[in-house]
């Protein structure tokens, strides 16, 4: 029976979520077929699982860098394809992290043959953390504020960011935990739908995300050289108009937004930006799936009678970054970029965007899964978000430089 077959997760099988990884496998026979197969648990006790065939070398190993995956969840050469496929049981679940301080555990097996995996040959445990080595978590209840401050170890000075999620609401810290464990502090905001504040606020203020500005100022770890602000979805117009009207913002990312205010209305200081005129009854509802289809609610934003929605952005000395994907099934967010864009542009405004093919509406750290459907928490309908798994799981490993690349050049 020769060795035990051994399955090694390299460099380490402890990481963070975001970091890729080499899976091996050794002591198989040489071209012997197994199918490997990765498990996750979420916090909620819903299992995500993935699952490829592969053929082993002529010196029995197996290396996911380099061996190509013969079908499956997935087929080719994909390091990660155990991670990004993970699908659950049940339609319609979206994996996301809901407490940072505990990793997700991906257990990985070989089984024997392209068969039923009734015969386990080995296996191992990928523990992928979302909090780096020394990085603290730092609940905030101060002023009106609710958030999360993530603070890297060492004393700085390091670039401040705020992180907001969108209007599925809650307080979202995954994405912000990581981001300080690449060096950022990092404020994960809510700002609806969490603790008192109301599912669907009747308006924002826009000294609420203010206030969140000089709190992060204040931390002695930041530097004084501005802060910058990411935002997905209904997130992503609020950091555009936290760039335009707020002084202390240098950076902004849109993942998944528009130029313009969406849905509630944004006070500032002695004016207010009316949300962009929309008609719920113009969301589709699918017969097969149940799924709603939004993406045609908003009134078109070339029609000028839209245009006092529009965040005036080019007034901002902000720098700008807009992704998107072009499969959003959710939001016309390629179209939306590209709008804004355009008026920076004429107004000879430097401004860096990406659209990726085949990628959906939900924009994650890499290696979460793909997302194509969910439960929409506020709305409480199953909503489409749209993307194909390789094209979206290689869109977020781009997104994910790109956006920390952005960051680090202009704060």
């Amino acid at each position: 029976a020769g060795m035990a077959v051994q399955v090694t997760v390299l460099p380490s099988p402890r990481c963070l979520f975001d970091d890729p990884v080499q899976i091996c496998v050794a002591g198989l026979l040489p071209q012997q077929a197994v199918t490997l197969r990765a498990s996750l648990v979420d916090e909620s006790g819903e299992l995500f699982q993935a699952h490829a065939r592969y053929r082993a070398g002529s010196s029995g190993e197996l290396d996911l860098s380099r061996s190509p995956a013969l079908g499956g969840s997935y087929s080719g050469v994909e390091p990660m394809g155990l991670l990004w496929s993970l699908q659950s049981k049940a339609p319609y679940k979206r994996l996301a992290k809901r407490n940072v301080l505990t990793p997700f555990c991906v257990d990985l097996e070989v089984y024997e043959g392209h068969g039923d995996m009734t015969r386990l040959l080995g296996k191992c445990t990928n523990e992928r953390w979302f909090l780096g080595e020394g990085v603290k978590r730092i609940s905030v209840r101060e002023g009106r504020l609710k958030a999360t401050l993530f603070l890297p170890p060492g004393p700085g000075p390091f670039p401040g960011l705020i992180d907001l999620y969108g209007s599925g609401g809650g307080l979202v810290e995954y994405r912000a935990s990581l981001l300080a464990s690449r060096g950022f502090v990092t404020l994960a905001l809510a700002y609806m739908a969490f603790e008192d504040l109301p599912a669907m606020p009747e308006i924002l203020e826009l000294d609420y995300f203010e206030e969140a500005v000089n709190f992060l100022q204040k931390q002695q770890q930041v530097k004084d050289t501005g802060i910058g602000v990411l935002g997905l979805s209904k997130g992503a117009d609020l950091a555009l108009s936290m760039a335009t009207f707020l002084p202390g913002i240098k950076a902004a990312v849109s993942i998944s937004g528009s130029g313009f205010n969406s849905f509630i209305p944004l006070r500032g200081d002695g004016f207010t930006v009316p949300p962009h005129p929309y008609d719920l009854g113009r969301m589709k509802t699918s017969d097969e799936s149940g799924l709603v289809d939004f993406s045609d609610v908003l009134d078109d934003h070339r029609d000028p009678a839209t245009w006092d929605c529009r965040i005036p952005m080019e007034r901002s000395l902000a720098k700008f970054l807009f992704l998107s994907g072009l499969d959003d099934t959710n939001w016309k967010s390629d179209l939306y970029c590209q709008d804004a864009v355009q008026r920076l542009q004429q107004c000879g405004r430097e401004v860096e965007f990406c659209s990726y093919s085949g990628a959906g509406h939900l924009l994650e750290p890499p290696y979460l899964p793909l997302c194509q459907a969910s439960i929409h928490k506020v709305l409480g309908v199953f909503v489409s978000w749209g993307g194909q798994w390789r094209e979206h799981a290689k869109a977020q490993e781009d997104a994910w430089r790109r956006i920390q690349a952005f960051f680090w050049q202009h704060l």
